[in-house]
């Protein structure tokens, strides 16, 4: 066959067609791309979500029931929309991913996944096609070697083998910045990567233009993973702070051609003094020189919500000094563009930027660009996006399966409810029996020890500290409510569901501490800051509990038999305020000694609570919190068939201490729960207001009850 003259010709200009007799074939040359014309500008859109916690679908495991206020099947909805909006996107991911549900727990510890198979909220993010992602504190919770499978990824540390071949895992890149391995003093995943990207840009003349850019992505985590997964971490990783990563990798990339550098952090915003150790060093990242902020873990929105409506800013951030120039409204913290998009999938991170083609590189143009944290009611501000119909039918079997599990029986029945729809005003129904379970578990502990240490502390009095974790701090559907309408003529069966519903965080074991009385107080005042300082002369509305944002932190204390109480005089500065301490109806006195049965976060230095920093534990037991709750729950079972309000729900430790206020004084919990109030006794509650712009309805507290 001969070869066409004018193809043979074209070929031979192309550089396609060999010379001669050389048997060498000559690589063909790419065609130039097309210059740029001086001040072409390209307009994009970073797009964030963060803290997805496994929450697939709007759906609540808890209490088997739909929940349209989240849940990424509805985050996909806005992702589509902000695409229609910015053709040039970049979808980011800033950790937190895969635990915080039954179907997590489900698929890391009941019934692990195979390496064949994916998780089911990677299969709804690699639908969603995100560019890239980061990690966050919980991605450690269920080990590295589980870690190293669900993400393909050899870590290089010894004793921690990834299974062979190819695993399912998320189909973009994951970066780490700030973690190493011990052996090696390697990364254990690429800190940082380039994502190539062809945007469509605009031309002084108005005419488009399709160009390249490099958007380079950096990933941090908290410091403190060495203490809340120490069982998993300890001797195998360390972590460097993010500011010192930041500093040592934006370089790199700018060298390797970053057009644009993006820190997606796994923290919260704290504008004091810098440390390598902070838990929320975001801040610090802003003078790295990256040029956008993604961060996260703290599950509150930055800026303020633009839609109709919107909450009010969380107080952490209106607190802030001028002088930290934090722009909450905008956002924007020392000039560079930041965005939160709270938690479980119920927002999206948009930060809009356009950059001109000046001098051969890509600059920001600061005076146009904005940063929105938007939510499923952007619309109109009162009406949850859809969900994405093609998210559902790719979990469809995990979730038929999670539901499954949860409503498998304990074998044990209750005839009270246990919610914390009031925990932050006296309630204990979802907390005693929590603390009952650990005290329990302590107490045989030491009790059954070989240890003589452990053996001569048999007749030091234990208590138990929980917080009520599921109070808020998400939204108002966020609350634990265990058996609702349970009564003593009409019990109701408990279910595998609910032991997470009283304690969230499967991935905490139980710990206990050797603490004197000094360190109960200091303690309890350390709890007790979860309040406002209540201005009694104060005419105008005064919130009881101002931010929900570290609720976790809320410790209640128990004893067998009530024997330690305690009363919170909430017109006090924090730190002042605990007052008529008692055991056994003694004061406590600072020499006095307690063990305190608590998890492993709390006893390692989480919450910061003076002189627990883990060298006071004297127990780290092999058992999850969540796991010793459940067996004791079958053991009630097994010895009575029921737990009872009488036994398990009424014990109350603490009170306020009483007050008469000028104004109102308000606790914004779920609406629709006065009646359960009343039913409790709880003669503080007096009655049910208006919702705030959360969701939120404003209980009336009557402080002098």
């Amino acid at each position: 066959m001969k070869l066409n003259l004018v193809m043979l010709a074209a070929l031979t200009a192309a550089g396609l067609v060999a010379c001669g007799g050389d048997n060498n074939p000559v690589t063909a040359t790419p065609p130039a791309a097309p210059a740029i014309p001086e001040g072409t500008t390209v307009t994009l859109a970073l797009l964030e979500t963060t803290d997805i916690h496994a929450n697939v679908m709007s759906y609540n495991y808890y209490s088997l029931s739909e929940d349209t206020s989240l849940g990424l099947e509805r985050t996909a909805t806005l992702v589509n929309a902000a695409r229609q909006e910015n053709p040039n996107n970049v979808l980011l991911d800033d950790g937190d991913v895969i635990q915080g549900t039954l179907l997590g727990d489900m698929q890391a510890v009941t019934k692990p996944i195979a390496c064949s198979d994916t998780l089911a909220v990677h299969k709804a993010m690699n639908a969603m096609k995100f560019d890239g992602g980061g990690f966050g504190n919980h991605e450690f919770n269920y080990g590295l070697p589980f870690l190293s499978q669900i993400t393909n990824t050899d870590f290089g540390i010894p004793g921690v083998t990834k299974p062979g071949g190819t695993c399912g895992a998320p189909a973009f890149p994951l970066v780490l910045t700030n973690v190493t391995g011990v052996a090696s003093g390697k990364p254990i995943v690429q800190p940082y990567t380039l994502l190539p990207k062809t945007f469509s840009a605009v031309k002084p003349d108005g005419t488009k233009l399709d160009v390249k850019l490099n958007i380079g992505i950096m990933s941090f985590v908290p410091p403190q993973i060495l203490e809340w997964d120490q069982k998993n971490l300890a001797g195998k990783v360390a972590v460097t702070g993010v500011q010192e990563a930041a500093k040592q990798y934006v370089p790199e990339l700018r060298s390797k051609g970053a057009d644009l550098v993006v820190a997606l952090s796994h923290g919260g915003l704290d504008p004091s003094s810098y440390s390598p150790k902070m838990e929320n060093g975001s801040y610090h990242l802003t003078s790295t020189g990256i040029d956008a902020l993604l961060i996260g873990h703290s599950h509150l929105i930055f800026p303020k919500g633009k839609e109709t409506g919107a909450a009010a800013l969380d107080p952490s951030f209106a607190a802030f000094p001028a002088s930290a120039n934090i722009d909450a409204v905008n956002g924007f913290v020392n000039g560079v563009p930041t965005v939160m998009a709270q938690s479980w999938g119920r927002r999206l991170g948009i930060i809009k930027m356009t950059l001109a083609y000046t001098n051969g590189k890509w600059v920001v143009q600061n005076g146009k660009t904005t940063v929105e944290s938007r939510g499923f009611k952007y619309t109109d501000g009162s009406t949850n996006v859809a969900a994405d119909a093609a998210i559902a039918p790719l979990v469809a079997s995990e979730h038929a399966a999670t539901i499954a599990y949860a409503k498998q029986p304990l074998g044990v029945t209750t005839d009270f409810e246990m919610s914390s729809y009031f925990s932050l005003v006296g309630d204990v129904t979802a907390i005693q029996l929590v603390n009952q379970a650990q005290l329990a578990y302590v107490k045989n502990f030491i009790a059954t020890s070989t240890d003589a240490t452990l053996a001569s502390y048999k007749n030091i009095p234990v208590i138990s500290c929980s917080a009520p974790f599921k109070a808020g701090r998400n939204g108002p559907s966020d609350f634990t409510d265990v058996a609702p309408g349970a009564s003593s003529s009409a019990p109701v069966g408990l279910q595998v569901r609910n032991p997470g519903d009283l304690y969230l965080y499967s991935n905490n074991n139980l710990q206990a501490v050797k603490i004197k009385g000094s360190d109960l107080k200091a303690w309890l005042e350390t709890a007790a800051k979860q309040f406002g300082q209540i201005d009694p002369g104060k005419t105008t509305e005064q919130d009881l509990v101002p931010s929900y944002g570290t609720i976790y932190n809320y410790d209640v204390f128990y004893a067998e038999n009530n024997a330690l109480t305690y009363q919170i005089d909430v017109t006090k500065p924090g730190g002042s305020r605990i007052v008529n301490l008692s055991y056994n109806g003694k004061p406590v006195a600072d020499t006095d000694d307690f063990i305190v049965a608590t998890n492993d976060y709390r006893a390692g230095g989480g919450g910061a609570v003076p002189g627990i920093d883990g060298s006071k534990t004297i127990i780290k037991s092999p058992d999850a919190n969540q796991t010793v709750v459940s067996n004791y729950l079958a053991a009630q079972g097994a010895a009575t068939g029921k737990v009872t309000l009488a036994g398990n729900g009424s014990a109350r430790s603490w009170s306020f201490v009483k007050t008469t206020t000028a104004g109102p004084v308000i606790l914004r919990s779920a609406p629709g729960h006065l009646a359960l109030a009343k039913s409790a006794g709880l003669s503080a509650v007096t009655a049910e207001g208006g919702l705030d712009a959360s969701g939120f309805a404003k209980y009336a507290i009557d402080l002098s009850k």
